[in-house]
């Protein structure tokens, strides 16, 4: 196992970081990759052994970080966690709001207890998790950074069978501009990533090996190959970063070309 005690640089160190959705997938790699710069990480989502399997992994490396059940659908549930994180740790630095579903089908096949299940997750979700946390960020000194994993579906490309999920990635982008413009002027800064497919079990078509989905993305991608989740997950960092002090409401998308 690779140490954290030694990355290449600690843009990080001490701040606390929300992760949602961190049991698996690019939540895992981001609330990795932040202990790995010196945060302080606080993993969340609705499945407490995949959260304690993120943290252990975290401390094995040397990191610190703690899980925290949470159904960011509930506003009740959103609320208590970011308490949770500022009693644990003192503030509430960096949110990252990556919890999400997929549902895939055409729109005529798409019940409504799907859609409603999607949408509650994808977009009330982000809604009521951004809420929360800005209220808090905006009383600290330093403010704080928030990232949103939003989806190249939606905004920047279109792909049948999606488009229920289409249309809740392209609101979570229309959130972080929105949400972005309003609350920069009170030291909350908000931006979002929108990943194509990635080295997770959602970018698998149903049946589909991960060989076969390597050589799929031959040819649906540029890059000729899915994205890491670790690739992903640096560019979060980088949005929750101070060098990134001036991007506000952007939406970087990270998908090999896919949707040029």
């Amino acid at each position: 196992m690779t140490s954290l005690s030694s990355p290449s640089f600690h843009r990080f160190t001490d701040r606390s970081v929300l992760v949602t959705g961190g049991g698996s997938g690019i939540g895992r790699a981001v609330a990795l990759a932040f202990a790995a710069e010196g945060a302080n990480v606080v993993v969340a989502g609705r499945g407490r052994a995949a959260l304690d399997e993120t943290v252990a992994l975290v401390r094995e490396a040397g990191g610190n970080a703690v899980a925290q059940v949470a159904d960011v659908s509930r506003g009740v549930d959103v609320e208590a966690l970011v308490t949770a994180v500022v009693e644990r740790f003192g503030s509430l630095d960096v949110a990252v709001n990556n919890a999400g579903v997929f549902q895939g089908g055409p729109i005529t096949e798409l019940s409504e207890v799907d859609w409603r299940r999607v949408l509650d997750i994808n977009v009330t979700g982000v809604l009521l998790a951004m809420a929360a946390e800005i209220r808090r960020m905006r009383t600290q000194p330093g403010g704080g950074a928030i990232v949103n994993v939003s989806a190249n579906l939606g905004q920047h490309k279109q792909l049948p069978g999606t488009t229920g999920y289409s249309a809740t990635k392209a609101a979570v982008t229309s959130l972080t501009r929105g949400a972005a413009l309003e609350h920069i002027a009170e030291g909350v800064r908000i931006n979002a990533v929108s990943p194509g497919a990635s080295d997770t079990t959602m970018s698998l078509f149903p049946g589909e090996t991960e060989a076969g989905r390597a050589a799929r993305m031959k040819d649906a991608s540029p890059l000729g190959r899915v994205s890491t989740t670790p690739e992903v997950a640096q560019a979060v960092l980088y949005l929750a970063s101070d060098a990134a002090a001036s991007l506000v409401g952007t939406d970087l998308v990270i998908d090999g070309g896919a949707s040029l």
